[in-house]
């Protein structure tokens, strides 16, 4: 494998390192030496055939790791592989999010992201930490969403004594402390846990409303992915509009109305529109 030294100054390659002609899944040395030659080209296409190798470990390195270890000459592949990374989860859907393999992909890919954390990369790739923890709480399953919806469910039912923007909020709170421990990581974590906040406030009140209306809950698999559970409840609440309001009661409107009221905003930001669901939810004495 190349050296330090021996890269320091080469540039990015956007041509593949390998003949035209039938594709075949790279040895690890491929992918190493791709990194090694900032074969960006080709690091996309093992992304596109066969994602999977971009997380497998071999000898002491991934990927991922093996870019950092280089140091700060291959930052930009690094960063590319991260993208990737991404890129993998955005596109993941309700059917693939179940299969045994993507669990075990997201595994691996937990693994790879905890290690860009732990080399620093979080300090400058503000997405880097939420996409961890998202990538966490994808691998493991609907089970910590469904246990902590349950929670906020019951809050909203108590009105604002069971201050269910606080619950939300705190929940969030404890999974990144448990997971990251890191003051300052959990402080770059702000907009993340906002939404996912947000997102766990309208999942709950979902759940209340199909006590009464016979509809799904909102997909678990949406959950803290930009706006995909704002724009589910959305398309929820047009669909049973008459039964919303004739069945419904008083107080579940009007936490719903103002979820919708406050989430809507563009110009606002998610930390922002917390504060305000907190200022309406959790304080006085509500409806």
């Amino acid at each position: 494998m190349a050296s330090q030294s021996s890269t320091e100054s080469s540039p990015v390659k956007t041509t593949p390192n390998r003949a035209l002609g039938p594709w075949r899944d790279p040895q690890p040395f491929e992918v190493f030496r791709a990194i090694e030659r900032k074969d960006i080209m080709y690091l996309m296409e093992v992304r596109d055939r066969a994602f999977h190798l971009l997380l497998r470990k071999t000898g002491d390195a991934t990927p991922l790791l093996h870019a950092m270890r280089i140091g700060q000459s291959h930052r930009e592949v690094a960063m590319v592989l991260l993208g990737a990374f991404s890129r993998w989860i955005n596109h993941l859907d309700e059917v693939e999010v179940r299969k045994p393999k993507t669990k075990a992909l997201l595994k691996a890919l937990r693994t790879n992201l905890k290690l860009a954390i732990d080399y620093g990369l979080a300090k400058s790739q503000s997405d880097l930490t939420a996409s961890f923890l998202q990538t966490l709480i994808m691998s493991e399953g609907d089970k910590w969403i469904l246990n902590v919806v349950a929670n906020i469910t019951i809050a909203l039912r108590s009105g604002t004594s069971g201050e269910p923007v606080k619950a939300a909020d705190s929940a969030v709170r404890k999974f990144a402390t448990r997971e990251l421990g890191r003051a300052e990581l959990i402080a770059s974590l702000e907009d993340y846990v906002a939404n996912a906040t947000i997102d766990l406030l309208m999942m709950a009140a979902w759940n209340l409303a199909i006590e009464t209306i016979q509809d799904k809950p909102l997909p678990t698999y949406y959950f803290a992915r930009d706006d995909r559970i704002y724009k589910a409840f959305r398309e929820k609440l047009d669909t049973h509009k008459d039964m919303i309001r004739q069945k419904l009661g008083r107080r579940l409107k009007w936490q719903i109305r103002v979820l919708t009221t406050v989430v809507e905003g563009r110009s606002t930001t998610y930390r922002r529109k917390v504060e305000l669901l907190a200022g309406e939810l959790d304080v006085g004495e509500g409806v």
